[in-house]
């Protein structure tokens, strides 16, 4: 959701006043953003109270890989307007219940048109809800993807110079696929971390950079 979950930076109006820099824009509440968090309602409350924060319970991080998957290739945007019908339809990504899904399940989502109809992303969900709990035999998931998060981040002054994936998020990527995920690249990856604290890319001149209490700003 991150370089890639929310670098998808929405249409719109000019800045609200003047840049410090390039990489932000000072709104009418004089807190700096990233353009992309700038001008629509939603992906703002989004920037201010959600992306970056530790996700650090199993639903949490299951749905949170789902939603990557299901926005690679799309906007941000639309996937977190369509987040209430996701989490509707898919029983508020309880893996338990997610993971006893069959064709008539597939063919329910395939008719909902208030999410992404993609079948061989919803069958990734579904696959990826019985890898999460295979993993209940060992660390768990949240132990599992939290062991990848590196030992520095990123400290970006432009969105330019936000990593796309790091030599941990290719790690993960390959650990994961080992364990029977799917869908879950080295970039989605990424966007994952950014999303969930892993890793901080709030640009420095950000109200949010060092948020999360992870890192340091």
């Amino acid at each position: 959701m991150a370089s890639t979950s929310p670098v998808n930076i929405p249409p719109g109006r000019a800045p609200h006043r003047t840049q410090p820099n390039p990489g932000v824009v000072i709104g009418e509440d004089g807190l700096a953003r990233p353009a992309w968090a700038s001008v629509d309602p939603m992906l703002r409350e989004y920037y201010d109270t959600e992306w970056g924060m530790p996700i650090r319970d199993e639903r949490g991080l299951y749905e949170r890989i789902c939603l990557e998957t299901f926005q690679a290739g799309l906007s941000w945007a639309t996937i977190l307007r369509k987040r209430p019908a996701f989490r509707e339809a898919f029983d508020q990504f309880d893996p338990d219940r997610v993971a006893h899904y069959g064709q008539p399940e597939v063919d329910r989502l395939l008719e909902n048109s208030g999410i992404v109809r993609n079948r061989a992303k919803i069958r990734a969900a579904i696959t990826n809800a019985r890898a999460t709990i295979r993993l209940r035999e060992r660390e768990g998931l949240v132990r599992f993807v939290w062991g990848f998060q590196p030992e520095t981040t990123p400290h970006p002054r432009t969105i330019q110079e936000i990593p796309t994936q790091s030599p941990e998020s290719v790690a993960l990527s390959k650990a994961l696929h080992r364990e029977g995920f799917t869908f879950v690249g080295p970039t989605t990856m990424y966007a994952l971390m950014e999303a969930i604290g892993m890793v901080d890319t709030h640009l420095l001149s950000s109200h949010r950079r060092g948020s999360s209490g992870v890192w340091e700003r």
